[in-house]
């Protein structure tokens, strides 16, 4: 299958992408094409992006800043600007060719820009093609917060290109496979021992794996487009791992994790959580756990920082009334939403976190 169908767009993996890009291109009549960047995708992606466009169109590059720290509404100000004084109007394209944070950014962008440009998304992380892909979830941060502004709304399309995978550090590889490890543990177990069999340093395997999550993603994301129910469960991990990510962003660059880094260390707390509030058999708590940290470092923390974490709960996009939600199993493949969870079981699963042996 190289075409997956979402809601209203289509997800095209590989060669097909192009085609159906070009094709688009063809018959939609766009005034400009721009095409955001950050400078790292500028420097190893676009070339090759480039050469398998095939367009009558003008070409404009608008290049932003690489990182999480300007995924924010001032470089959003400053890709606005850009688009006025290229001349941007309704009938241009955006689109985005980078990772979570362009893909993200630049829908935000093109959907408040003269009140919404189409986009098409050109995912070149490993996270942004399992995860960023599906959903139409665009947005920024807000401080150290993450993706507190934004909205929902579908790209025209979606081009999944596995050759990008091959510009990518081991770091970030590793970031994108803690994605794909959530989606084996809230939705199909087969496919989480195949993650556990496989390494994210293998790009010819993750080629392979990369469609699975999408399919899981999709799947969740047809039945539950504005996270109702079900699409809760993508955040399995999501709550105390933002929490972590936003913590350690604002210690500086010397502590710095990445996203799939913290979300990694967020499955394992709420996976013991689950065992203490949802049932998860312990065995299943112990292979959860081996099965993370086979690819991710432990990280330590002092009561300082716990206490520090649990304080950024609060700013959690799931919480409602003034209640923080978490996303818990049963068992691996069958998760439950809207759990409450105490403190006291947090602080239990970070004991539980720093005692593990591998």
């Amino acid at each position: 299958m190289s075409i997956i169908a979402a809601k209203d767009y289509p997800i095209v993996l590989k060669e097909k992408g192009y085609t159906l890009l070009n094709e688009h291109l063809l018959t939609s009549k766009y005034s400009t094409l721009f095409i955001l960047v950050d400078s790292n995708t500028h420097e190893h992606c676009l070339a090759h992006f480039l050469s398998n466009l095939e367009t009558g169109v003008t070409i404009e590059i608008i290049e932003i800043d690489a990182g999480e720290d300007f995924k924010n509404i001032e470089t959003c100000s400053g890709v606005w600007a850009a688009l006025s004084e290229l001349n941007g109007d309704r009938k241009s394209l955006m689109i985005n060719v980078g990772g979570g944070v362009v893909t993200d950014l630049g829908g935000f962008v093109a959907c408040t820009f003269k009140r919404g440009i189409d986009y098409v998304n050109v995912p070149t992380s490993l996270l942004a093609m399992v995860d960023a892909s599906v959903g139409g979830k665009t947005g920024v941060d807000l401080g150290t917060l993450k993706n507190q502004i934004g909205v929902i709304s579908n790209p025209k399309m979606v081009l999944v290109d596995p050759w990008f995978l091959g510009s990518l550090s081991l770091m970030e590889l590793r970031s994108g496979y803690a994605e794909m490890l959530k989606h084996g543990l809230i939705a199909d177990y087969s496919y989480w021992l195949d993650l556990n069999t496989n390494r994210y340093d293998n790009l010819d395997s993750v080629s392979q794996l990369i469609e699975r999550s999408i399919e899981i993603k999709n799947s969740i994301v047809l039945e539950d487009p504005r996270e109702h129910n079900v699409r809760k469960t993508l955040n399995y991990g999501h709550t105390l791992g933002h929490a972590i990510e936003s913590y350690f962003m604002e210690k500086g660059s010397n502590h710095r994790l990445l996203h799939g880094e913290a979300i990694a260390i967020g499955m394992i707390l709420a996976s013991f959580i689950s065992k203490e509030i949802s049932g998860l058999p312990n065995e299943q708590l112990n292979e959860i756990t081996k099965g993370i940290l086979q690819y991710y470092d432990k990280v330590t923390f002092t009561q300082e920082d716990i206490e520090a974490i649990l304080e950024l709960l609060i700013y959690d996009k799931k919480n409602s009334h003034g209640q923080i939600y978490f996303v818990l199993l049963k068992k691996i493949g069958e998760p439950l939403t809207d759990q409450k969870v105490t403190n006291d079981t947090i602080y239990g699963a970070f004991d539980f976190y720093k005692s593990f042996s591998k």
